[in-house]
């Protein structure tokens, strides 16, 4: 059953998503010039729609981005014109750009036309990720002579409020590669925005100092590898995981793990969980939701298993698994 998406109105304030996709029939379709490839088009299409990467990762068959959407405002018409050859490099090539250009300069009504419909495509979560699939549909059907649809269904996405509930979530999106034995440490992927940041990508070095709340990349740096590995993990253990049948013992004795060890099992709670955060921001989502929809039944806000030191998250929608060792 198609589960419904929940959003808040950007013109309301910035919200962060967790947002994922994966191919059809689970396919392992992305080589790595693919995943080049979308990883290239993640930082245009942020560009373009005016959103911010906090981090990501791509792997052979589905990616995980976290997004943050900034409080809506009108794009000015030239830095329209100017996120539009960011996104599509060769229409310079094209024998129509410059006379469109000139319209948009004079204010020429068919100019503004097309800057409006540009912009609808700005400032919004489930617009970007459209374009993003558009895109890369387009490309890899094209380069591997296939046709049809590429992704298995609608992008699944997770509201998620700013605080410890973003950096948990942003360090579970960049273990992926450890979670499925690819590396051992999440820097030695390419393909995910930590990566990206230690190779000094500027804009994902400010997806992390944002996410840390501090300016400095290296003190960031430092304080983001807590979460992923905990405090003076040894190299050696980096990469080590909890088997099923210690995480099963773990939750029949209400026992507790440490975070950074959590992190290394597939949660459903961060991808399927529909909004993560405090109960107070849970709440709070879910009364604009049964406002929105003119719904009565009330879903109250249900805190993640106390296997772990979350801090005082909760979810809103029930996940089949819960947590599982990858």
């Amino acid at each position: 059953m198609r589960r419904g998406r929940i959003k808040t109105p950007p013109e309301e304030g910035a919200r962060v998503y967790h947002c994922m996709s994966r191919t059809v029939n689970s396919e392992r379709l992305f080589t790595t010039v693919d995943k080049e490839q979308l990883r290239q088009f993640i930082w245009q299409v942020a560009d373009f729609c005016g959103v911010e990467v906090v981090t990501y990762t791509i792997l052979c068959n589905h990616f995980h981005l976290v997004l943050r959407v900034p409080e809506k405002h009108e794009v000015a018409a030239q830095e329209v014109v100017r996120r539009y050859e960011r996104l599509y490099p060769k229409i310079n090539r094209q024998a129509h750009w410059p006379h469109l250009q000139r319209l948009v300069a004079t204010g020429a009504p068919e100019g503004l036309a097309w800057v409006e419909r540009q912009r609808k495509q700005m400032g919004d979560v489930s617009e970007a990720l459209k374009l993003l699939k558009q895109l890369f549909t387009q490309w890899i059907n094209k380069n591997k002579k296939r046709h049809g649809t590429l992704w298995c269904e609608r992008f699944k996405s997770v509201l998620v409020e700013e605080g410890a509930a973003v950096r948990i979530t942003s360090a579970y999106v960049d273990l992926n590669s450890v979670r499925a034995n690819l590396v051992k440490d999440p820097k030695e992927y390419r393909f995910s925005g930590y990566a990206e940041a230690v190779a000094g990508n500027l804009l994902a070095r400010k997806g992390i100092c944002d996410l840390m709340g501090i300016p400095d990349w290296k003190e960031a740096s430092a304080a983001y590898r807590q979460y992923l590995f905990g405090a003076g993990a040894m190299p050696s253990l980096k990469g080590a995981k909890i088997s099923a049948e210690a995480l099963d013992e773990v939750i029949r004795q209400r026992g507790k793990l440490p975070l950074s060890d959590l992190l290394r099992c597939r949660i459903r709670y961060l991808t399927e969980g529909a909004v993560l955060g405090s109960q107070a921001f849970v709440a709070a989502e879910m009364a604009k939701l049964q406002a929105k929809k003119h719904r009565t039944r009330a879903l109250d806000p249900t805190p993640l298993p106390s296997v772990t030191d979350w801090g005082p998250l909760t979810h809103l929608r029930r996940c089949r698994g819960g947590i599982e060792v990858s």
